[in-house]
């Protein structure tokens, strides 16, 4: 009898002892940069011992693992400017990372010896204003994707959001964050923000408001930005060609990408806060609404592409949901719309170019 009362605790310390040694081999393997690894002990792991909630590691893993892959891609085409950024955002979740630390700084080396090779003067035009505010984009390359209420939208789409269909967009450029308070009063001088920060996203801004920052800003640095067509906006959000389908913008986890009714406190938060989607973009789902280009339409099941909606209308789009909205109100698909004149503390934008 003896013997039966020890054999389960046994049998308990073994098992115990076991995956503990695969959390170690986990943790060591993401220490390394051996993310392949780490998410497959990680994930042992969780099968074998409940004791630890380790489903944010294997997330991490699998984020740093995605980016380094579309890093390296970037690297090897001498993108060096978009493969810094990505290793940077591995950086950022493991600094230990030595392959990325060590590729990194072989982008900024080979920017640094562009930047210095460079022998033509930048010279700025006779009485003109160089804005200092230049947004920082995040290249997209085009592609054709589904949009609207697709497979991983389960039972949460809305009527506006049907028939999904095949849309194909060119490449663009959108702007890694949403524009801030601080941009904002570069260009116009004023603040209409309901909640103030100059880090925190601009709202309470209409779509025609946001036309007339567009105009001066163009104004001021040559450039051509401009809202997204709603088109854009959702493939961006998506993560355009690298997306892994997520019911949100970056994870099925909303709390790791996104400020919205169950924990902005009622607020907005500062850009970049959360982590960024596939693409290097932060804060598409939650914080603050988005204006697109649109005015607003019903989608039809026809094969589209670059497609700018309806012609006319009485309503613009938005697009990406807000802090005080539930998680159904921040999925990749969720549309909304109002006036060109309305204002609201939970909208805002960011911006869109056809090249940098």
């Amino acid at each position: 009898m003896k013997n039966l009362f020890f054999l389960p605790l046994f049998l308990f310390c073994c098992l115990h002892a076991n995956s503990q040694n695969y959390l170690q081999e986990a943790n060591d393997c993401f220490d390394k940069g051996d993310y392949e690894n780490a998410k497959k002990n990680y994930t042992l792991f969780k099968e074998f011992d409940g004791s630890k909630d380790v489903s944010a590691q294997i997330r991490q893993a699998d984020e740093c693992f995605r980016t380094l892959i579309a890093a390296d891609a970037n690297f090897k085409d001498k993108e060096y400017e978009k493969a810094r950024d990505r290793y940077k955002t591995v950086l950022d979740i493991n600094p230990k990372d030595p392959n990325a630390k060590r590729q990194y700084d072989l982008c900024v080396t080979q920017l640094n010896r562009s930047a210095s090779s460079a022998t033509v003067p930048q010279v700025a035009p006779a009485n003109t204003q160089r804005n200092p505010f230049e947004p920082e984009m995040v290249y997209v390359q085009g592609g054709a994707f589904m949009i609207g209420c697709t497979s991983e939208q389960g039972g949460d789409c809305l009527a506006d959001e049907k028939p999904a269909h095949q849309v194909t967009v060119s490449s663009f450029y959108i702007g890694k964050y949403e524009v801030t308070q601080a941009q904002w009063k570069t260009v116009m001088g004023s603040n209409p923000s309901y909640f103030k920060g100059d880090n925190l996203p601009v709202e309470s801004v209409s779509w025609n408001d946001v036309q007339e920052f567009i105009r001066k800003l163009n104004a001021q640095t040559g450039k051509q930005y401009r809202l997204p067509t709603e088109a854009e906006w959702e493939f961006a959000c998506r993560g355009g060609l690298q997306s892994a389908h997520y019911k949100y913008s970056g994870s099925n986890n909303l709390n790791d990408i996104a400020w919205y009714s169950d924990n902005s406190g009622n607020t907005t938060h500062p850009v970049g806060t959360k982590s960024p989607n596939e693409l290097g973009i932060y804060d598409m789902s939650g914080n603050v609404w988005e204006w697109c280009n649109d005015w607003y339409g019903n989608y039809s099941s026809a094969v589209q592409t670059n497609p700018q909606g309806p012609a006319s209308g009485s309503d613009r789009v938005f697009r990406g949901g807000g802090w005080n909205d539930g998680a159904r109100f921040v999925r990749v698909s969720i549309r909304g719309s109002y006036t060109p004149v309305s204002r609201d503390s939970s909208l805002g934008f960011r911006l869109s170019c056809s090249s940098n």
